[in-house]
């Protein structure tokens, strides 16, 4: 089915010594463009990241796709309140709360984001059907554009692929909304399968692992494909593959303001095409500061167990913990990763959802020691940061706390832990499109203010 793996392999990077010291000349132009003051930010009432000087962002769209809560209204003043996070105005702890034993959970949130309210049987039936039939790529595209310039980074790959599925499509620039349904149910169900193909992919061609491609099978929820695809043998329990369909749920959209959603709406406004906008999504995302943050969260934990002897004492986590946020450890940047959220004060309902499971699975796991290891760092990071950090509002864990936790016990490798956030988000991001699409908006366009002088031209021999 697939090439020699000689001939899929990536040429050498071109050679630029002969114009190494131009470049160099390049480079040092560059550090000589002035920074802007940022007293001009203050002088212009500028919303700086279109944010207020108090962090919240700034209002710049209506959506009913979800919503995110943080405050209850009590007396006609603001007090924090336990986050809730809606979709299309049903709760997700009722959502997750109310499946039961039922296994197609992100399925069921997908309808519910794209089409306003939960399915009823015949109707999830109808979604599943068409889902199932959808979650194919076929042999050509696996091979030509999946399996050919892979690398390590699968969110690369994520667009490069869904921007060649573009080529695929009979009708790619018709923006109808009917038309771009079908768009955003064919990624939906494609996209787990572009990201586990191209990991297996990276790993055979970069790592000179065994090339292991199995098909999604039509009986299985997304959850249960996604780890019989990724795992060489197939198995996976029940509980594990709960315990993602829930992970899937939670990530699945955040409201209109994030950054990759506001970057669905903003590139949709411009009456571009399905493609290039989820490319541009996923572009968002990619970010450390976004959907990277779990990875971070590792990276910062792992840094952890090596710098403290006893993880399950409290004062000698509480003293290490310290030294990050004094910048004297890790990476010295004086953040303690996975806590704090920009909207969310209380709780961040999403991590207190995937908390319980990861509770659940570290059972199964026989790694209960490790997920106490996590608690503890959470609780007394709440009360090192309120503490030293002066911050009014309440400190909370947010989902990335104990999301990259909960894919290391699935045995999910970490180059698919943003994508993963992808391939759950797309639901949300397409709920958004639509809705950007069906409400025919303007242009999204805000403005920049010009702070730097207007000049003379001079002709080159007089520079």
């Amino acid at each position: 089915m697939y090439e020699d793996r000689e001939k899929l392999e990536m040429p050498d990077l071109l050679d630029i010594s002969e114009i190494k010291s131009d470049v160099q000349k390049l480079i040092s132009e560059l550090h000589e463009v002035p920074k802007i003051d940022t007293n001009l930010y203050i002088e212009y009432d500028v919303k700086r990241g279109l944010r207020e000087s108090n962090g919240k962002g700034v209002l710049t769209g209506l959506t009913e796709v979800s919503d995110v809560v943080a405050f209850d209204v009590v007396d006609g003043e603001k007090v924090p309140c336990e986050g809730r996070l809606y979709y299309q105005g049903i709760d997700v702890m009722d959502i997750v709360g109310g499946l039961g034993e039922r296994i197609h959970g992100f399925e069921e949130v997908s309808f519910l984001l794209l089409f306003g309210h939960l399915p009823n049987q015949d109707e999830l039936d109808s979604y599943l059907h068409v889902s199932s039939n959808l979650q194919e790529l076929g042999a050509r595209f696996v091979r030509d554009v999946v399996m050919k310039a892979s690398n390590g980074n699968i969110m690369n790959a994520l667009q490069r692929c869904i921007l060649t599925l573009y080529t695929y499509d009979p009708r790619p620039d018709d923006i109808s909304p009917d038309n771009v349904l079908r768009q955003c149910l064919e990624l939906i169900n494609k996209l787990p399968l572009i990201a586990v193909y191209s990991f297996h992919s990276f790993m055979h061609f970069r790592k000179d692992e065994a090339l292991i491609i199995r098909n999604p099978k039509k009986n299985l929820s997304l959850s249960e494909n996604i780890l019989q695809m990724l795992r060489p043998d197939g198995h996976y329990t029940e509980l594990e593959a709960k315990v993602l369909d829930i992970a899937l749920i939670v990530h699945a959209d955040h409201g209109g303001g994030n950054n990759s959603t506001f970057t669905t709406h903003v590139v949709t406004s411009s009456g571009t095409d399905t493609y290039s906008s989820m490319a541009a999504s996923i572009g968002s995302l990619k970010g450390p500061k976004h959907g990277g943050a779990n990875l971070k969260v590792q990276e910062m934990f792992r840094n952890l167990r090596e710098n403290i002897a006893n993880i399950e004492d409290d004062a000698e986590v509480e003293v290490y913990l310290k030294k990050i946020m004094d910048k004297k450890a890790f990476d010295g940047a004086g953040l303690i990763y996975g806590m704090g959220h920009a909207v969310y004060t209380l709780s961040d309902p999403r991590e207190v959802l995937l908390k319980e499971y990861a509770r659940n699975l570290a059972v199964e796991k026989g790694l209960v020691k490790e997920f106490e290891f996590y608690d503890r760092v959470e609780r007394i990071s709440k009360k090192l940061i309120t503490e030293n950090k002066g911050i009014r509002k309440p400190v909370c864990a947010n989902v990335d706390f104990y999301s990259g936790f909960v894919y290391s016990m699935l045995g999910i490798p970490e180059e698919l832990f943003t994508p993963l956030f992808a391939i759950a988000r797309m639901s949300g991001w397409s709920a958004h499109r639509i809705e950007e699409l069906v409400n025919g908006g303007k242009i999204v366009r805000p403005a920049f203010k010009y702070v730097g002088e207007h000049n003379t031209y001079q002709p080159i021999e007089n520079r």
